[in-house]
């Protein structure tokens, strides 16, 4: 059985054919939001509807890392190496301390409740992205159903200030974000409102120096299902989800390859002791696969 598809040649040099897409874990309803943690070489996600952000250890396996984890969904660390956490439930943006308490690094922009923090990425100079559409207070499934007080925009706060500034206003609902490796791109899903038949994307913006976002323009649609998040290699490569697996795009737009994967795909994040090791959280359960690709830092 072939677990990749080859579309430009260049990709048969990111995979290895004694390498397969291996499933990890299984049994939950919706997982997305994977994160490594090196130092305690772990990987985190969150299984959304149930509730809870679950915890996999290579020689161990699965257990329950945080429950309940008031409707969890994209994860990252920062430079210290806390966990920083998107929350459906609590309409909320936190940092998990190194002694286990919790920050609030966002929950209201202009006096207003956020919708349901989705996906984040914290830059270089510590500021923190994060994307705000409003999945998780459409129905009960993902969070609570609530009443949609802003629009659905890409946030940025100032580690110094704790300032939040609307950063992306143009999108439907933006969805999973990525910076390219010198950070002057910045790579935001727009998945569409729910119910509706709205475009879905990625887009690209120009960031420059002072954290000032450019219009975006159109820079791939993926063939399958919908881009929803994603994470890039040192080359500038997207590794995106789709539904019939993984794809990766060059940083022209172009789709070099497939990963295969026998569940719609959410999201993916890089670990492992080299970054080599791709994590892909697909509908019920978790799938990896070694590379030829580091994944960014």
């Amino acid at each position: 059985m072939s677990f990749f598809k080859a579309i430009e040649p260049v990709f048969n040099s990111y995979v290895m054919a004694n390498a397969p897409v291996k499933q990890i874990a299984t049994g939950f309803d919706w997982v997305e939001g994977p994160v490594w943690f090196g130092g305690m070489n772990c990987l985190l996600f969150s299984d959304i509807p149930n509730n809870r952000i679950m915890r996999w250890i290579p020689e161990s396996g699965v257990s329950v890392f945080r429950h309940p984890s008031n409707y969890s969904n994209g994860h990252t660390h920062d430079h210290q190496g806390r966990l920083i956490s998107c929350e459906h439930g609590e309409r909320r943006v936190t940092r998990t301390e190194h002694d286990g308490s919790i920050t609030v690094i966002a929950d209201q922009y202009l006096g207003k409740r956020l919708n349901s923090p989705n996906d984040v990425v914290v830059k270089s100079d510590g500021t923190i992205w994060f994307s705000d559409p409003h999945y998780g207070i459409k129905t009960n499934y993902e969070g609570y159903q609530s009443i949609q007080e802003l629009d659905c925009q890409v946030y940025r706060v100032d580690p110094n200030s704790n300032e939040i500034e609307a950063a992306i206003t143009d999108m439907q609902c933006p969805n999973g974000l990525a910076f390219s490796p010198n950070e002057k791109q910045l790579y935001v899903a727009d998945t569409g409102r729910m119910f509706s038949d709205d475009p879905q994307h990625i887009r690209v913006y120009e960031v420059d120096s002072h954290n000032r976002v450019t219009a975006g323009r159109f820079f791939h649609s993926v063939d399958s299902g919908v881009a929803d998040g994603f994470r890039l290699d040192t080359d500038g490569n997207i590794w995106t989800s789709a539904a019939d697996g993984v794809h990766c795009i060059s940083p022209q737009g172009q789709l070099l390859g497939k990963l295969l994967v026998p569940e719609v795909v959410s999201n993916i994040c890089f670990g492992g002791r080299a970054r080599h090791q791709l994590f892909i959280t697909a509908t019920t359960s978790v799938y990896t696969v070694h590379l030829n690709r580091q994944g960014l830092r």
